[in-house]
């Protein structure tokens, strides 16, 4: 196996990284309702929030970085783009998926 194929985290120099994966945090945010005040579709997704810190073309935003939404808010942020979602619905992303990182009971699972 080629050091690129490797894990993020075990390439690293000896130091282990915390995954930016994690499967029982979607799990938990999924069980939510959209996060668009008054939506009651279903089913619900973990939409993942870029900032400028945490994410760029081509990589997806850790996991600490996901609000739940319904199937068509989700395509909707992505059709329309997450600075004009966030003011369509008053509310911020980030703030919001970091409110739920904090409320998380795998918090100290998230990078």
């Amino acid at each position: 196996m080629t050091r690129s194929k490797l894990p993020a985290r075990v390439r690293s120099s000896g130091a282990t990284k915390p995954p930016r994966s994690c499967a029982s945090h979607r799990a938990w945010v999924r069980k939510h309702h959209c996060s668009v005040r008054n939506c009651k579709r279903i089913p619900i997704e973990c939409a993942h929030v870029r900032t400028t810190a945490n994410g760029g073309m081509g990589l997806k935003p850790a996991d600490r970085w996901c609000i739940s939404l319904c199937a068509w808010h989700h395509a909707e942020q992505h059709r329309i783009g997450e600075r004009t979602f966030s003011n369509k619905y008053d509310f911020d992303l980030a703030e919001l998926a970091s409110e739920f990182a904090r409320s998380s009971p795998y918090r100290d699972r998230l990078v």
